[in-house]
């Protein structure tokens, strides 16, 4: 194709019977976190100064913080493209093509709404892509380009990730009671920190010989020794403790990623021996030490201690009976989080129901939006059961005693249901020396 003809197709796209009118689109550049927002601002100020040189129509700014590398979820982005699709916009101004997309997606949404002659052209800091055969190409090869930059970035990195780990450096930031070398020849070594390692060693200990549990060790940690974090300087949480006593890399390996099945032998030198660590998840194995993230009980996180105000926790107990057979039984109590001495004391979870149940005739449901979630419940089960019988009775539930259905789902319902149920309480619930109270 010869100049003339190029020349021939730029002109057209070019009707100057349109009006362009742009939109200023930024999003943040490749740097890190604290440049990004100094990397936005200047591409505005930039393609300001273009739009008033070349006397260009901006009818508005839009700011990203999100990247282009993901399709579809970048909300600002997709805002343009519906306003372009509405007209609002026909152009758009922006630094670089790259900021406008660096995948598939988004490019050929792009390109479908310059075929449909919605979306005239295109202004980067260097270039204009027009609607023509020849300019659509080279913005697409250009986003393409950038896409392929993203995807070897991530590769690169994983391959730097993966050398690390061989050479037996965590690539990360490193668990407590160690720090980072920051010496260039000895960079991303991890160094054992002398103020915390030794109480780290201590934990494992407790719970090795002495048969401390995690609520203990807590308490000793927070309370006692005031220890905290080195980076956040924060208490450690009781799940942060369970981590730590579930990690390999105390001893020396460590596996990257974790749950990959890829392990090595860490370069740092060990706080503990694994002989040490074996010992503590026995002990966590047959003391029930370990936790039980995945049960949920139906009354926590919505009670309170009335003696310290610390949350409310439960814990699960198991009475073998003589048939071979075991009971289980659920106690609520004051996780001691604000006072390590609290006597709030634990309450049975069939006792708590029962407190429960007393404390619903005390309340007014026909004022509370606890009746309608009540009333919605027994017309669904109604439906349920006409469909079931095949009988078409007409659904009342105005004679339904409302009060009594709230005390069966206390104790029959689901766990949900009951947490639902208590949610509709307009007071706040305290337990107190084994006794649920309503607060004003």
């Amino acid at each position: 194709m010869d100049t003339n003809t190029l020349s021939q197709q730029t002109k057209f796209a070019q009707t100057p019977d349109i009006k362009m009118k742009y939109c200023l689109y930024a999003r943040k550049s490749t740097e890190s976190d604290e440049r990004q927002a100094l990397s936005i601002e200047s591409q505005v100020k930039e393609m300001l100064q273009i739009a008033e040189r070349e006397n260009l129509e901006i009818i508005d700014i839009r700011r990203e913080s999100k990247s282009a590398k993901d399709s579809d979820k970048r909300p600002v982005f997709k805002e343009l493209i519906r306003d372009i699709s509405k007209e609002r916009f026909n152009a758009i101004l922006t630094w670089a093509p790259d900021r406008l997309s660096r995948n598939a997606g988004d490019l050929g949404s792009l390109v479908d709404l310059m075929d449909a002659k919605k979306l005239l052209g295109i202004r980067t800091y260097g270039q204009t892509f027009n609607n023509s055969p020849n300019e659509k190409f080279l913005l697409m090869i250009l986003c393409s380009q950038a896409k392929l930059e993203n995807d070897n970035r991530g590769i690169n990195v994983k391959r730097g990730l993966r050398t690390r780990c061989e050479m037996g450096l965590w690539p990360t930031c490193p668990p407590t009671g160690y720090f980072k070398e920051k010496r260039v020849d000895r960079k991303g070594e991890c160094l054992v920190d002398p103020d915390r390692a030794p109480i780290i060693k201590q934990m494992f200990e407790k719970v090795a010989y002495e048969k401390w549990s995690g609520r203990k060790l807590y308490h000793w940690l927070k309370f006692d020794l005031n220890f905290r974090t080195a980076l956040g300087k924060k208490h450690l949480s009781l799940g942060n403790i369970y981590r730590m006593l579930e990690n390999t890399f105390y001893y020396g390996d460590f596996e990257y990623p974790r749950g990959s099945g890829n392990w090595y032998q860490g370069k740092h030198k060990p706080i503990i021996t694994k002989e040490l660590f074996n010992q503590v998840q026995e002990q966590i194995k047959n003391s029930q030490l370990v936790r039980k993230e995945n049960i949920e009980f139906a009354f926590t996180k919505i009670m309170r201690c009335g003696l310290c105000g610390s949350g409310i926790s439960a814990t699960e107990k198991f009475k073998k009976l003589k048939n071979g057979d075991h009971n289980r039984h659920i106690y609520y109590g004051c996780t001691k989080a604000k006072d390590k001495n609290c006597k709030c004391g634990y309450i049975n979870e069939v006792d708590l129901i029962k407190q429960l149940q007393k404390l619903v005739d005390k309340l007014d449901i026909k004022k509370s939006p606890m009746q309608n979630k009540i009333k919605m419940e027994i017309r669904r089960f109604k439906k349920f059961q006409n469909l079931v019988t095949g009988k078409i009775e007409n659904i009342d539930v105005n004679d339904i005693d409302i009060q009594n259905y709230a005390k069966f789902l206390l104790k029959e319902g689901s766990d949900e249901e009951k947490r639902n149920l208590i949610g509709c309480f307009k007071n706040n619930i305290i337990l107190e020396n084994k006794i649920i109270k309503l607060l004003n």
